[in-house]
């Protein structure tokens, strides 16, 4: 296999059940993959069959798989692909067991996993973490493989890129909110969030970042309809640009959205759904990136609007977020996890498998 050639295969799925976001995520690696000058195809059982016009306009490759991610049928049907695109490596992200990465791992494709869970040894070539935490001493895999985890590694799409100099001054009052869930939004926070701050005084207007396959995205535009003009939904990228530079402050899950938004130096309050988020919102809070506030079901109305008051009425505190943020995310996560893909790939002990052998 030409490792020099070989495109890179993406496994991973976009569903209700499963949630978007590892999709997302590979979307923000396989975009550094192509700036790199390598081919790009993604292997994908998705759920609207819409999303896959957001793989293609990323000039990706896309084959639609029959099974989810994880199964014995969909590992056979994988390996198939690897085969028939002679792919140099195989990025998964999902509900993978070690068992599905040893398999790919047989079959002499390097095998690169997306997974923030920390739970127990993983068979890959290269395990990154997407998220802040847990820390890199957490993590474990098999004997020649190599773990990419901290701040430098947080994968960040082009859009929250390009806004990140637009937005280094803060836009004057009226106070604006950004509500990003994320499409996933296992909570169901989405429009409680959003009538909880219409119901606050110093919050004039409020943007929900919602796609079309949002559970309740009906339900989001009827509010917005009611809203007398106050609350909008934003689906497409040229809308989400406008209000990443306008908003004060985003109401977000501590999830890989909340992480790109600190890329862009927008100020945080974290909502949580889950350990994996919640362990990223913890850290975004004592960097001094964002304010955890804790897990859906514990924060109280009371809550959210205090912290909403101490956030707008202290302009300092949203200028050393927003410092704290932009210093700690450049924005390169996807660049750096490229490069160490990249030596990987090329090292002597994968070019010449007697070497490995021997070590």
């Amino acid at each position: 296999m030409d490792v020099k050639r070989g495109p890179i295969l993406f496994r991973c799925d976009g569903t209700q059940e499963h949630g978007w976001e590892p999709l997302y995520q590979c979307l923000s690696l396989a975009a550094a993959l192509q700036r790199r000058r390598r081919g790009t195809h993604f292997f994908s059982y998705l759920d609207p069959l819409s999303l896959a016009h957001a793989i293609n306009r990323g000039n990706n490759d896309w084959t639609a798989a029959e099974q989810t991610l994880g199964s014995t049928a969909d590992l056979h049907a994988t390996l198939a692909q690897v085969r028939r695109l002679g792919a140099a490596a195989v990025v998964v992200c999902g509900n993978a067991s070690p068992d599905y990465l040893e398999a790919l791992r047989e079959s002499k494709a390097y095998v690169l996993a997306l997974d923030p869970s920390a739970k127990g040894v993983t068979p890959a070539n290269l395990l990154v973490n997407p998220f802040l935490a847990p820390p890199r001493k957490q993590f474990d895999v098999t004997i020649g493989g190599q773990v990419l985890a901290g701040r430098k590694y947080a994968l960040v799409r082009g859009i929250f890129r390009r806004q990140r100099t637009i937005r280094a001054q803060e836009q004057p009052a009226p106070f604006r909110a950004l509500v990003a869930f994320g499409d996933d939004d296992a909570a169901d926070q989405t429009i409680l969030r959003t009538e909880q701050l219409l119901e606050m005084e110093k919050v004039d207007k409020v943007s929900i970042l919602a796609r079309n396959h949002h559970p309740r995205f009906d339900e989001i535009k009827e509010l917005c309809s009611k809203s007398g003009g106050r609350v909008e939904v934003i689906t497409e990228v040229k809308e989400l640009m406008t209000r990443l530079v306008r908003s004060h402050f985003a109401l977000t899950a501590g999830d890989t959205t909340a992480v790109e938004m600190c890329c862009t130096g927008l100020p945080q309050l974290a909502i949580t759904n889950g350990p994996k988020h919640t362990a990223n919102g913890k850290r975004m809070d004592d960097e001094g990136m964002a304010t955890f506030l804790g897990e859906a079901h514990k924060v109280t109305f009371d809550a959210l609007k205090e912290a909403v008051d101490v956030l707008l009425d202290d302009p300092m505190e949203r200028l050393s977020m927003s410092r704290c943020a932009r210093n700690l995310v450049d924005g390169r996560g996807g660049d750096r996890i490229v490069n160490g893909m990249e030596i990987m790939l090329h090292s002597p002990a994968r070019m010449v498998p007697m070497i490995a052998k021997a070590a």
